[in-house]
């Protein structure tokens, strides 16, 4: 056995022993360790961005994009903005112990439905730190351990996230090993978590680009909660707002070209192209977004340049946008179910029959009417924050927040009934 390998196991070793006391932990102690993670993420700012800034450097001498640089980068309103999130889940209402259901069959037997912890989580993730505390925080709100394996690129930023997260936790009185971030870049840990750890991890939960969600998805012996690419679309409906085409289309791909929630593909109906194409084209362009267009909408602003079959199913997470043009509503909800990942798909319109059939008709774990696809974050949602958004079907789906990083058990009352 490898020095690695025995560290790892130590990892989940020290992670189960925790779960198995922070799902004891009263909701109040919980609750006290996030109030003070968000405190300490605050009065460590210089710290963290200190770290953070020997990430970058380091990051940029190796050659990362400037989108990933963006991902990776940590300022003191984003710092502020981790802070915030932690406290926000500190007061989301705790989920463990909520009876979901409860009902009385034909044998007289009391049955509840509990949510209750999944119990070790193991979180893979790439280039953005504030993933640590997001991560760190939801995790302790839902009762779960985890074991963070951030991206090499932020390792020095998350360890220093990771200290303030171990401080909180003492101080409230929990368990120090219930948040462990492995402290190598070496990417054998990820191979050894993929194969659970003797058992120690229930669930992986990766976050990051197509090649990681591939190697997880092909090597985990354990549960795998997906997040996938965010190839996501705005259909503008021929019945759109033109004012608020322009708006949400322009948030929805140049917010943050970045995050997951980026529009990369522009869909528009034909009916309508005339009228909403060229002053939407016209204000990406002005905020220096490259236009790939099929043939019609090339004709209609020749300021784009000619998209090909792979601009229909690339994530740019940079400041480039397929535009393509399409016969009506049924004909974009057949282009998003041919080319898109399942993840965020929002339809502009006044038509209120148009919107509801876009919503039946798409398939994809965030459906938004008249409003930009950068809503899809879990902080937007209420939830605080989120550890991805899930592309699967099954468990949790959309933003997870602590809520959906909780499973149920049955708790059976009875006044002495046997079988017959």
């Amino acid at each position: 056995m490898t020095d690695l390998q025995a560290r790892m196991l130590e990892l989940g070793r020290r992670a189960r022993a925790a779960a198995a006391a922070l799902r004891e932990a009263p909701a109040d102690a919980r609750t006290r360790a996030l109030t003070l993670l968000a405190e300490g993420l605050q009065g460590a700012e210089a710290d963290i961005l200190s770290a953070n800034a020997r990430d970058v450097v380091a990051a940029r001498a190796h050659g990362l994009s400037e989108a990933l640089i963006d991902r990776l980068s940590l300022t003191p309103v984003r710092v502020g903005g981790m802070a915030q999130a932690v406290a926000t889940i500190a007061g989301v209402p705790d989920p463990l112990g909520v009876e979901t259901e409860r009902w009385t069959p034909a044998n007289g037997l009391d049955i509840a439905r509990v949510r209750t912890p999944i119990g070790v989580l193991g979180v893979i993730y790439e280039s953005r730190p504030n993933v640590t505390a997001d991560a760190a925080a939801l995790c302790i709100r839902s009762g779960n351990a985890a074991i963070l394996r951030c991206g090499s690129d932020g390792l020095q930023s998350s360890l220093a996230i990771a200290a303030v997260v171990e401080r909180a936790l003492a101080q409230a009185g929990l368990p120090a090993d219930a948040i462990q971030l492995v402290d190598t870049a070496d990417r054998e840990a990820v191979g050894l978590m993929l194969t659970g750890l003797d058992g120690a991890i229930d669930v992986i939960v990766p976050r990051g680009g197509k090649s990681l969600v591939a190697r997880v998805q092909a090597e985990a012996r354990t549960a795998v909660l997906s997040h996938l690419e965010g190839l996501n679309h705005t259909y503008l409906h021929q019945a759109a707002d033109l004012e608020q085409a322009r708006a949400i289309v322009l948030n929805a791909k140049m917010r943050r070209v970045s995050v997951c929630g980026a529009t990369e593909t522009l869909l528009v109906d034909r009916a309508g192209a005339e009228r909403l194409l060229p002053p939407v084209a016209a204000d990406l362009i002005a905020a220096g977004c490259e236009l790939r267009g099929d043939a019609e909408a090339c004709a209609l602003v020749p300021a784009m340049t000619p998209a090909t079959e792979v601009d229909w199913t690339t994530e740019y997470l940079a400041p480039i946008l397929s535009v393509r043009i399409v016969n009506d509503l049924e004909a974009a909800v057949a282009h998003i179910a041919r080319y898109g990942s399942g993840h965020t798909e929002a339809i502009v319109t006044a038509d209120r029959e148009a919107a509801e059939r876009f919503a039946a008709g798409v398939d994809s774990a965030i459906v938004l009417i008249n409003a930009s696809t950068q809503f899809a974050d879990g902080g937007e949602f209420g939830f605080g924050g989120e550890i991805g958004i899930s592309t699967n079907r099954l468990h949790a789906r959309g933003p997870v927040g602590a809520e959906q990083l909780t499973t149920y058990k049955y708790v059976v009352r009875g006044q002495g009934q046997t079988r017959p």
